[in-house]
C-alpha cells in the first residue's frame, strides 16, 4: 500500500468538501461516473484524429459549462494524461474560483508576455492538471481570441499537454466562442436539462456549423439521476 499516495488524496477529497468539483469531492458518485464516462465518449470520438485541443461552449450564462468542464479536465488527469484547463471567458471568468486559485495572471498575460516567457500556469493540486487563468480583464475579448498571438499561445500550449481545454462565453451572447472555435480540433455544447430552450440550443449549433466547427458532441448538464442504474455508486 502506498500511505503516501493514500494520504495525498485524502487530503485533496477534504479539500474539496464543499466544492462543485464532483469528480475530485466524490469520485464514487453517479456524477463523477458520469465524466468518466464523457471523457471514454471523447476519446473515442477521436480514434482516427486525435483531439488535443477541445472548446466547451453554452447557450447561455449559467447552465453548468466551467463546472463541466473543469470535472472533465480532473477525470483526464486522473487518466494520467496532462492536461492544460485555459479559461477563455475574459468576462465572466470562473475557473480560478472552482480551483481555489488567484487571477492576477494567466491568458491576457501570456498573450502579451515575449515568447519565451514561461506561461504562468497555476497547480490545481490534482496530479498532471494545471490551470491557465483568464489573467485581467480586456476591453475586446473577441479581438484578443482571435488574433494571431492567441493562435501562438494555442499552438504553444499544445506541445505542453496531452490535452488543452478552453473554457469560453456563450456562443449566442457574444462571438467569442465561435471565434476560438476555428483554431480547436472539437467543440463541446453545454446545455442544461429543463432550462436551456430548443431555439436557443438550435441557434447555437447554427452558429458553430457556420463557422465551420468541429462539434463532437452536446453534454445534458443537470439531468435527473434515475438511482435504479446506480451500481457505480
Amino acid at each position: 500500500m502506498n500511505t503516501t499516495n493514500d494520504a495525498r488524496a485524502m487530503n485533496q477529497t477534504n479539500g474539496y468538501a464543499e466544492s462543485p468539483l464532483i469528480a475530485l469531492r466524490d469520485p464514487r458518485s453517479p456524477a463523477a461516473e458520469a465524466y468518466r464516462t464523457l471523457r471514454t465518449n471523447i476519446q473515442f470520438s477521436s480514434l482516427d484524429k486525435p483531439l488535443h485541443t477541445l472548446l466547451a461552449t453554452s447557450t447561455a450564462p449559467d447552465e453548468g459549462k466551467s463546472t463541466t468542464l473543469a470535472n472533465l479536465a480532473v477525470t483526464i488527469a486522473q487518466a494520467e494524461q496532462r492536461v492544460i484547463l485555459v479559461d477563455c471567458d475574459l468576462r465572466r471568468p470562473s475557473l480560478h474560483t472552482l480551483f481555489g486559485l488567484t487571477n492576477d495572471v494567466g491568458l491576457t498575460t501570456m498573450i502579451l508576455a515575449q515568447d519565451d516567457a514561461p506561461p504562468p500556469l497555476q497547480d490545481t493540486g490534482v496530479p498532471g492538471l494545471s490551470l491557465l487563468a483568464s489573467g485581467p480583464l480586456p476591453p475586446r475579448p473577441a479581438d484578443i481570441l482571435g488574433s494571431r498571438r492567441m493562435e501562438t499561445v494555442i499552438q504553444r500550449l499544445r506541445t505542453m499537454a496531452d490535452i488543452v481545454l478552453f473554457d469560453t462565453p456563450p456562443v449566442i451572447a457574444v462571438t467569442d466562442a465561435a471565434v476560438l472555435a476555428t483554431r480547436v480540433d472539437g467543440v463541446l455544447l453545454v446545455i442544461e436539462a429543463g432550462r436551456t430552450r430548443r431555439d436557443r440550443a438550435r441557434r447555437a449549433r447554427e452558429i458553430l456549423e457556420k463557422v465551420k466547427a468541429n462539434i463532437i458532441g452536446v453534454v445534458l448538464n443537470g439531468a435527473r439521476f434515475d438511482g435504479e442504474y446506480g451500481y457505480y455508486a
